[in-house]
C-alpha cells in the first residue's frame, strides 16, 4: 500500500512536469514576436542641385511620419527637417553642405541615397533686391508684412480665427506651385483668411499691395498659384458642414452675421492665380463690415472674383484678361457692387464656358431650384445688386469658341437664381442675357430679379431663355416698359461713342468719348436708393474719371518683382 502511494506521488510529479513543459510550449507559440519595421528607401532627390538655405525634396518610403528620432544629413552635414510624411521629407540645405550622397535616419534605421546631391552657388541677390520670407502652414499670431520684403507663399497658408494679418502699402506676396508645396500633398500657394480672422490690406494708389506670381519675369502664366480667400460669418444658403469648395480645409457653420467684418482690401492687384479652381479673388460669407475697393484680379485661370453667399460690398473692381467668369455669384450672396470692368482677351476661355456674370444658386447636381432663404437682414438669400458694370469681350464678331474653349453669355442666370443689375454695359458676347430655371419662370415673375439700364452690344443673340424658362418670356420681361435696357446691333455700335482704346490690351482705355449716350441715361430708384450706392447719371463703370490710373497694371510679364 505505501508503495502505492509512493508510486502515485511519483506519478503526479511526472505528469506536472509535462503540464508545465506544455503550458510554457503553449506560451511561445502564442507570443508573437515583435515585427521589424520596413526599412526605409529613397527613391529621389528634387531637385539633386539647389543652393544653400533653400528647399529639397528628399522622395522615399517608409519614413516615420511621426518624427521621432529621424535626422536627415547632406553630405555630412546635418539639415534642418521642414516637414515630413511617410514618403516624403521636406529639407533646408545647411551651410557647409558638400556634395555627396543624403543619409536618412527613421524609425531607428538608415538609408543613403544611390545618387548624390550637388549644393549649388548661391543664386546672388539682384542690387537693390528685397529679401525674401517664405510663408507656410497656419499662423496661430497676428502678423505684419512690411514692404520691405518680399513674401513667399508655400502651399496654403491660413491665418485662423482671432489672428489677423496687416499687410503694408507696396509689399509683395508671391505665390508658388504646388511643387513647392511643403507639406507635400502639392497645393499650390495660397493666402486663406478663416472665420473671425482678419485681412488688413490698405495699398494706396501710388503703393498698391500686390499678389503675384512667384515665377521669374517673362516666365508667368495663369495659374501659377491659388489666390486670396476671405471667409466670414454673415449668411450662407448651404446646409452647415457643406465642404468649403476648391480644397479650402473646414465646412461652413449656419452663422447668421450679416455684419461681419474680415478686414480690408484696398488697392490690391491680385496677378496669375487660379491654381485648384480658386478665383483671384474668393468671398465666403463675408460680411458688409468688410471693405474691399480697387481690386484688380489679372491672368487668372479660373474666376476673377467670386462671392459664395455673404453680404460684403464692393466698389472699383477690375478684371482683367482672365479665363474664366469675371463676375462668379452662389450660396446666396446678398451685397452690393457698383463700378466693375471687365476685359478679355477673345483669344482666351475656359472649357467649362466662360461668361461676364455667372450667377446661380446649387451645386450641379441637383435637380430642383434652389429654396429662398431670409437672414436676419432682411433680404431674400439670393439677391445681390450691381450697378455701373462693364463687361467687354469681343470687338469684332463674336465667337462661341475660343482656343478649344467656348464663350457663353454676358449675364447668365440659371437655376431659378435671382439678382438686380442696373446701369450696365454688355459688349461682344455671344449671348447678351441668358436666364434660365430648373422648375419655372418665377425668377422673372415674382418681382425679385430686376434687370434695368441694361445696354448689349455687338451681341449675336441678345436674349435667350432655357429650361423651364422660355426665350420669349425673357425677352418680354427684357423689354418691358420702364426697364430701360438697349441692345445695340453690330453695325451700330460705333454710336456709342466707345474709347478707340477700349479694346486694346496692352494699352486699354474705357473713358467714354465726349458725347458718348452711354455718359447719361442711368435709371434711379429701385435698390439703388441704398446709400451704399453713389449717385451717377451714366451706364458702365466709367464716366469722365478714369479711376483705374496708377494703381493697376496691365504689364505684370514684363515686372520686376524683387526689388
Amino acid at each position: 500500500m505505501n508503495f502505492i502511494k509512493h508510486y502515485s506521488r511519483i506519478l503526479f510529479f511526472f505528469l506536472g512536469l509535462v503540464m508545465v513543459g506544455v503550458s510554457c510550449k503553449k506560451d511561445v507559440i502564442d507570443d508573437p514576436q515583435p515585427q521589424p519595421a520596413l526599412a526605409p528607401s529613397i527613391t529621389s532627390i528634387d531637385p539633386a542641385t539647389a543652393p544653400v538655405g533653400s528647399t529639397i525634396a528628399v522622395n522615399g518610403t517608409n519614413f516615420d511620419s511621426a518624427a521621432v528620432g529621424t535626422t536627415v544629413s547632406i553630405g555630412g552635414v546635418s539639415a534642418t527637417i521642414v516637414s515630413i510624411t511617410s514618403t516624403r521629407i521636406v529639407v533646408t540645405v545647411p551651410t557647409g553642405a558638400v556634395a555627396g550622397p543624403i543619409s536618412v535616419t527613421t524609425g531607428g534605421q538608415t538609408v543613403q541615397s544611390t545618387v548624390s546631391f550637388t549644393p549649388s552657388a548661391t543664386v546672388p541677390t539682384p542690387a537693390g533686391a528685397k529679401p525674401v520670407a517664405e510663408k507656410q502652414g497656419t499662423y496661430f499670431r497676428n502678423q505684419s508684412w512690411s514692404s520691405d520684403t518680399v513674401y513667399v507663399l508655400r502651399g496654403k497658408v491660413y491665418i485662423p480665427e482671432n489672428f489677423t494679418l496687416t499687410i503694408a502699402p507696396g509689399t509683395i506676396i508671391k505665390g508658388a506651385g504646388p511643387e513647392s508645396d511643403p507639406s507635400g500633398t502639392n497645393q499650390a500657394g495660397a493666402l486663406i483668411i478663416e472665420r473671425r480672422a482678419q485681412l488688413i490690406a490698405r495699398g494706396t494708389a501710388a503703393q498698391p499691395i500686390i499678389f503675384t506670381s512667384a515665377k521669374a519675369a517673362g516666365g508667368r502664366n495663369p495659374g501659377d498659384w491659388g489666390g486670396v480667400v476671405l471667409i466670414g460669418k454673415s449668411p450662407i444658403n448651404r446646409p452647415r458642414a457643406t465642404p468649403y469648395p476648391n480644397g479650402i480645409r473646414n465646412t461652413i457653420e449656419a452663422y447668421g452675421e450679416p455684419f461681419d467684418n474680415s478686414g480690408a482690401l484696398q488697392y490690391v492687384r491680385i496677378e496669375y492665380a487660379g491654381a485648384g479652381r480658386l478665383a483671384g479673388l474668393s468671398m465666403i460669407g463675408v460680411g458688409n463690415a468688410t471693405t474691399i475697393d480697387h481690386v484688380q484680379v489679372s491672368y487668372s485661370a479660373s474666376d476673377a472674383f467670386a462671392w459664395f453667399g455673404g453680404s460684403v460690398n464692393a466698389k472699383n473692381l477690375y478684371a482683367y484678361r482672365n479665363a474664366d467668369d469675371d463676375w462668379t455669384v452662389d450660396w446666396g450672396y446678398v451685397g452690393n457692387v457698383q463700378f466693375g470692368v471687365a476685359l478679355r482677351n477673345p483669344a482666351t476661355a475656359d472649357q467649362s464656358g466662360s461668361n461676364g456674370f455667372e450667377i446661380e444658386n446649387f451645386d450641379t447636381d441637383q435637380t430642383t431650384d434652389v429654396e429662398a432663404v431670409v437672414p436676419i437682414n432682411g433680404y431674400t438669400q439670393r439677391v445681390a445688386v450691381f450697378s455701373n458694370m462693364s463687361n467687354f469681350a469681343y470687338s469684332t464678331t463674336p465667337t462661341t469658341t475660343a482656343g478649344g474653349a467656348s464663350y457663353g453669355a454676358g449675364i447668365y442666370l440659371r437655376r431659378n437664381s435671382t439678382v438686380s443689375i442696373y446701369n450696365s454695359l454688355v459688349y461682344g458676347y455671344p449671348e447678351g442675357i441668358h436666364l434660365e430655371s430648373v422648375a419655372s419662370a418665377t425668377g422673372i415673375t415674382n418681382g425679385i430679379t430686376d434687370l434695368k439700364g441694361i445696354v448689349l452690344a455687338n451681341v449675336l443673340t441678345p436674349i435667350v431663355g432655357g429650361g423651364a424658362t422660355t426665350t420669349e418670356q425673357v425677352t418680354a420681361y427684357v423689354s418691358g416698359a420702364g426697364r430701360a435696357n438697349v441692345v445695340i446691333a453690330s453695325t451700330d455700335v460705333a454710336s456709342l461713342l466707345l474709347n478707340a482704346n477700349t479694346f486694346t490690351l496692352d494699352t486699354p482705355n474705357f473713358v467714354p468719348q465726349a458725347g458718348s449716350p452711354i455718359l447719361a441715361g442711368a435709371i434711379t430708384g429701385d435698390k439703388l436708393t441704398n446709400a451704399f450706392f453713389s449717385p451717377v447719371t451714366y451706364r458702365g463703370a466709367f464716366g469722365t474719371e478714369n479711376w483705374l490710373a496708377g494703381w493697376t497694371s496691365v504689364t505684370p510679364q514684363t515686372t520686376a518683382y524683387d526689388r
